[in-house]
C-alpha cells in the first residue's frame, strides 16, 4: 500500500490547532439484569426500550429531541443518544420522572420482556456530529458507559423495591453543575447524593450524583453505597498500659501459650490469658511429634 491509499485520518493531536466538536448532551440506559434473562426475551428487550423511551420523551414536551437523536445506538441491553444539551434540565425533569411513570405503566402488564427497570447516566461534552462516520465517538461517550456501569447506580437500584423504583439515575459532576446547581432544573439539589463512580477492572473514577425519581426502601442509607456510619467505624488502636515492675506478674500469666493461627478464617483472640492456652486453627507442628511417637 502506498502512503497516497492511506486513509485520511486528520491531524495529529497537539499538531494543529481546531475547532472543537459541537457540545452534546449524552444519554445512556441499560436494562437491569439483562444477560440473566432468557435468549428469548432478548430480542424483545431490544425493541422495547427504545419505544418506551420514545413514550418518556413524548410525555414530557421532548418528542423533538427524541425524533432529531443525535448518533443513536442500540446497544442490545441499552440505547444511547446525542441531543442538544440546552435541553439537559429538562432531560433531568420531567424526563426521568416520565421514564419511571412509562416503566411502571409497562411492568404491571409485562409478559414477553418480564419487568424492565433501567440504570440511566447523563453526561456533556464535545462530540464530533457532521453525519459522518464515527460521530458521538470521544472521551465524553467513554465516560457516560463507565458511569452507566459504576458501583453505586448498580447498588442503588439493585437495593430497591422492583415494585416501586423502574429507574435510577447518575449524572455526571458537569451535569450537576450546570443543569441542577445552576437552578435551570425543577430538581433541587438535595435531591441528589454525592458519590465517587468507580467501574469494578476500569481506571474510573469520577465524582458524581445519583438521582432516583421514585425511592424506596432505605434508599438514603449511605451502608447500601458501601460507605459506613461513623458509629461504627473501628475504634482507634489505645497505646498499650506498661506493666507496674513492682507487682510480680501473676502466675497464669507464665503458662505456655501457644496461638497458631495458620488458617485461622478470621477468628480473633484478644481475651486476657489465664494459665495456659492453646488455640490451634491450623496446622499444629506438635502433631507431628505425637504421631511419631505413637
Amino acid at each position: 500500500m502506498s502512503v497516497t491509499d492511506t486513509p485520511a485520518t486528520g491531524p495529529a493531536p497537539w499538531s494543529v490547532s481546531r475547532d472543537l466538536p459541537p457540545y452534546r448532551g449524552i444519554l445512556a440506559v441499560d436494562a437491569k439484569d439483562f444477560t440473566g434473562r432468557p435468549a428469548a426475551e432478548h430480542a424483545s428487550l431490544t425493541t422495547v426500550i427504545p419505544q418506551l423511551l420514545g413514550q418518556a420523551f413524548a410525555r414530557s414536551g421532548l418528542e423533538q429531541l427524541w425524533l432529531e437523536r443525535k448518533f443513536a445506538n442500540n446497544t442490545g441491553d441499552g440505547f444511547a443518544m446525542g441531543f442538544d444539551p440546552v435541553a439537559l434540565p429538562r432531560v433531568i425533569h420531567p424526563f426521568l420522572h416520565e421514564l419511571q411513570e412509562v416503566l411502571t405503566d409497562y411492568n404491571i402488564h409485562a409478559t414477553a420482556t418480564g419487568r424492565v427497570r433501567l440504570r440511566a447516566s447523563l453526561h456533556v461534552g464535545p462530540l464530533p456530529d457532521s453525519g459522518a462516520p464515527g460521530d458521538g465517538n470521544g472521551t465524553p461517550r467513554n465516560d457516560t458507559h463507565r458511569l452507566l456501569d459504576s458501583r453505586p447506580v448498580r447498588a442503588i437500584l439493585a437495593a430497591s423495591s422492583e415494585s416501586i423504583t423502574q429507574v435510577a439515575a447518575i449524572l455526571s459532576q458537569r451535569v450537576f453543575e450546570d443543569a441542577v446547581l445552576s437552578g435551570y432544573t425543577r430538581r433541587h439539589p438535595d435531591q441528589f447524593i454525592e458519590v465517587p463512580a468507580t467501574v469494578a477492572g476500569k481506571n474510573f473514577q469520577q465524582l458524581a450524583w445519583l438521582y432516583v425519581p421514585a425511592p424506596s426502601g432505605n434508599l438514603y442509607d449511605r451502608r447500601i453505597l458501601g460507605e459506613r456510619p461513623e458509629a461504627e467505624e473501628p475504634a482507634p488502636a489505645t497505646a498499650p498500659v506498661p506493666e507496674r515492675r513492682d507487682r510480680p506478674a501473676p502466675a497464669a500469666h507464665r503458662g505456655t501459650t501457644t496461638i497458631n493461627s495458620q488458617g485461622n478464617r478470621g477468628f480473633l483472640n484478644n481475651g486476657s490469658v489465664e494459665g495456659g492456652q492453646h488455640v490451634s486453627f491450623g496446622a499444629d507442628p506438635r502433631d507431628d511429634a505425637r504421631g511419631a511417637g505413637r
